[in-house]
């Protein structure tokens, strides 16, 4: 026995797999750790839809960018909501004739009236009549540029209101003459713009006497007021309405038309050519 004991010694001493280094060749292959990894994978798969999912109900419970409040906003963005968030307070308390359950809905219908007297569709028939019954040339001129001036004033506060889209404070429907006139939003408005833009005119081409002058401009004031009661228009759309008619006023005198040319347009609208031979 001992001999044997020793032989199986030697065999185990020049076998060379038994030598340390060798020795995790002789092993068997572990399968606790692949069975142990196995499952961090399988978990780390069941771990990213679960992420992915809490990641999109993050994503679709984030506000859109204008109702989140900014954090260092600009001196110049607070200053225009502010004057903005003005503008509408005061342009709603000012509208007392909005309604006629309003506090002053029992003037509404006499403030409708100031206010139509501002409307484009009686200045462009009263212009036109005018200009039938006129028989001096110096008279048919100076209608002729204030159809001129009032057609500008149309087309241009027409496609201002066409790009801003901005609604009264009280967002009342228009009327059909609103519609006619392409009067149907708020900013700028046209009524200002318009009273401006006559009262101007008629001072600098008409002899009025000066409570005659001193009532144009207070007409002109009125009606943009008007408006303001009326709920149609806030304070800043009747400001630039009073800017854009002066406007209209300058551009008018800068390309005034003579009065040759005003009799070329007369027996072109009247189908009469004897003028022009």
């Amino acid at each position: 026995m001992p001999a044997n004991q020793s032989r199986s010694r030697t065999r185990d001493r020049n076998n060379v797999l038994n030598r340390p280094e060798f020795m995790s060749l002789n092993q068997p292959i572990r399968t606790n750790t692949s069975a142990a990894r196995r499952p961090m994978k399988h978990q780390q798969s069941q771990h990213q839809p679960a992420e992915q999912e809490q990641d999109g109900r993050r994503e679709s419970t984030k506000l859109p960018e204008e109702d989140c409040m900014q954090l260092n906003p600009s001196f110049k963005g607070i200053a225009i909501n502010s004057l903005l968030a003005i503008d509408i307070c005061m342009s709603k308390r000012l509208g007392v004739c909005a309604h006629t359950t309003s506090s002053w809905g029992n003037i509404r219908s006499m403030v409708n009236l100031l206010a139509f007297t501002g409307h484009g569709i009686p200045w462009i028939c009263g212009t036109l009549v005018c200009l039938t019954r006129s028989n001096t040339l110096a008279g048919q001129e100076v209608l002729i540029n204030l159809m001129l001036a009032l057609v500008l004033d149309v087309m241009t506060v027409a496609g201002v209101q066409k790009l801003v889209k901005r609604k009264g404070p009280w967002e009342m429907n228009p009327s059909f003459l609103d519609y006619l006139a392409m009067d149907v939003y708020s900013f700028p408005a046209a009524h200002a713009s318009r009273a401006a833009m006559v009262s101007k005119f008629l001072l600098a081409h008409l002899v009025l006497a000066v409570p005659l002058r001193i009532l144009l401009v207070m007409w002109a004031f009125l009606v943009g007021m008007s408006r303001i009661l009326l709920g149609r228009h806030h304070l800043s759309d009747v400001g630039c309405g009073f800017a854009l008619g002066f406007l209209h006023y300058s551009l008018v005198e800068m390309v005034w038309l003579p009065s040759s040319t005003c009799q070329t347009l007369i027996s072109i609208g009247t189908l009469s050519w004897s003028n022009f031979y």
